[in-house]
């Protein structure tokens, strides 16, 4: 047991000092160092725009070395304790092995920060659903998949508002875009970005059938005001409509809903939230920006087609993942060849398998 915890804790130590280079943590704490010591200067307030982004670059580092010097920590604490082991203290072999397997809890946590060092990564994310090939199969498959994103989102402790919801004509959701912020909430769910589809016994057939469906994930990031995005007034049509479903007798008797069309690229974004109209379009306005920024951003990368068109018809031969229920039961990620037996738990809202999987490709 002595020479186990020994070997783990050497490959350990070795493992930390190959992400300590990767993540660059020594010019992290020289950047930490410089930030702190420009807050602590006189007449910092003076400038909020400047004081914003120095706390928010603070934060950012701080999120990724406080977890590092844990993780540090952790692991010195554990070969002392191997060492009083090796003494004849007793339990210390068993809170070493204790505490190593703490620091490995935490390495796996920090690895995957790692993995989200996109430029809009950190950022809260506008995801919108799209019901496709399959009718009522499809709408109902949209609002299953609409629960899923949703526990998710709650499991990690993010706020998730529903900025437009149309729902399907028997059962269902045509559409819904729901904008979740959170900690890395872009960055962890850009992964979901394209065609899901469903195969099953189908509730709504009389005679039981198995049906395939299939609904489009699309995720943008949720931009800051200061990054500028060219938008011409006679570029849009702006449209009012009455808000549907649930939200009280106001909702539902004015024309409180926006939809906002840029007719140059297609860009279709509306928001139904609020009560105020001008509330919606100013919302409304905010999502276009991030897809139009999105937009410009892909075509200066020469690849749209990594972004957009990955999503693809919403049709067969087109998905990104699929959800089988019958004959089998499977979650397969056809980009990664991540595999999931247990269907009902993903749809539950355990999709980490997948999104570490998808980080982990895109970054080798």
């Amino acid at each position: 047991m002595l020479d186990e915890l020994k070997i783990r804790i050497e490959n350990f130590r070795q493992q930390l000092a190959e992400m300590e280079e990767y993540l660059g943590i020594a010019a992290k704490r020289a950047e930490l160092e410089r930030l702190e010591a420009e807050a602590g200067q006189p007449g910092f307030w003076n400038d909020q725009a400047r004081a914003k982004d120095n706390i928010s670059s603070t934060k950012a580092l701080k999120r990724v070395l406080d977890p590092f010097d844990v993780i540090m920590s952790g692991l010195n604490d554990a070969e002392v304790m191997l060492e009083l082991a090796e003494a004849g203290e007793d339990d210390a072999l068993a809170e070493s092995s204790a505490e190593l397997e703490k620091v490995e809890q935490g390495f796996a946590a920090l690895e995957m920060q790692a993995l989200l060092g996109g430029e809009f990564d950190g950022s809260n994310a506008y995801l919108t659903l799209h019901a496709g090939a399959g009718g009522t199969e499809s709408c109902d498959w949209a609002d299953m998949l609409y629960r899923m994103f949703t526990r998710y989102a709650e499991c990690k402790g993010f706020n998730v508002q529903i900025l437009d919801y149309l729902a399907g004509e028997e059962a269902g959701i045509k559409s819904v875009t729901l904008l979740i912020s959170g900690p890395s909430a872009y960055g962890l769910l850009k992964s979901e970005r394209g065609v899901h589809r469903l195969v099953r016994i189908s509730p709504f057939d009389s005679q039981s059938r198995r049906h395939t469906s299939f609904v489009a994930a699309d995720v943008t990031p949720e931009i800051d005001d200061d990054i500028d995005v060219d938008i011409v007034e006679s570029d849009l049509r702006i449209d009012t409509y009455r808000a549907q479903g649930a939200g009280g007798q106001h909702v539902n008797t004015t024309d409180s809903a926006v939809r906002i069309v840029h007719l140059p690229t297609g860009t279709v974004v509306q928001c139904q939230a609020e009560r105020s109209q001008h509330k919606n379009k100013a919302a409304a306005m905010k999502m276009l920006k991030a897809r139009l920024y999105e937009l410009e951003q892909d075509k200066k990368r020469q690849a749209v087609d990594q972004l957009y068109g990955d999503k693809g018809e919403i049709a067969w031969g087109h998905q990104i993942r699929s959800y089988v229920m019958q004959p089998y039961t499977m979650v397969k990620d056809h980009r990664t060849d991540e595999q999931v037996g247990n269907v009902q738990g993903v749809l539950d809202g355990n999709l980490d398998p997948f999104i570490e999987a998808y980080l982990k490709k895109s970054r080798s």
